[in-house]
């Protein structure tokens, strides 16, 4: 089966790399952030692990995963490109992505920012691939959503500091 013209080029210098040699892989031993997610439509899994330093930077993040390439290599991507970045960093690139492969065009500063990554946004040209390299991008929003949902409320930390005085 021939591929279209131009999707050739894509999987050859953005998503074969990645996927023959992904980074960060592996899951991380006792992460701050983790999450699962699972493509039902063609079966892709994505595990997500993160670690936090003590300034709340993301400093260690590990994914494992199984199915197509497209969406193994822009999990390993996006995990290469999350280090050093906070929570909220993190969320925007998701948010920045996610608008990309809704047709949304990147910014100059967004291309600068993003590397590689804009590259993906050539899968949207094939509709049926837009969920696959998402998948690794919502596993990440999920594994946030998640996290934050955990911490204790600002108004229960507020209490509990001031009867520690």
């Amino acid at each position: 089966m021939q591929m279209p013209e131009g999707l050739d080029d894509l999987y050859q210098e953005v998503i074969l790399a990645p996927y023959r040699r992904p980074r960060q892989a592996g899951v991380l031993q006792e992460p701050d952030l983790k999450s699962e997610g699972f493509n039902p439509f063609c079966g892709d899994q994505v595990i997500l692990t993160l670690r936090l330093d003590e300034t709340q930077r993301i400093d260690a993040v590990g994914f494992q995963g199984e199915g197509c390439s497209i969406s193994q290599a822009s999990a390993s991507m996006l995990a290469d490109h999350l280090s050093g970045k906070t929570i909220d960093e993190a969320e925007a690139l998701v948010r920045t992505f996610k608008g990309a492969m809704q047709g949304e065009e990147f910014t100059e500063a967004e291309i600068d920012a993003l590397g590689d990554i804009v590259a993906l946004q050539g899968v949207r040209r094939f509709p049926i691939r837009i969920k696959s390299a998402l998948l690794g991008w919502t596993t990440l929003q999920a594994a946030i959503a998640d996290y934050r949902t955990s911490l204790p409320s600002l108004r229960d930390r507020t209490s509990r500091m001031c009867s520690l005085h």
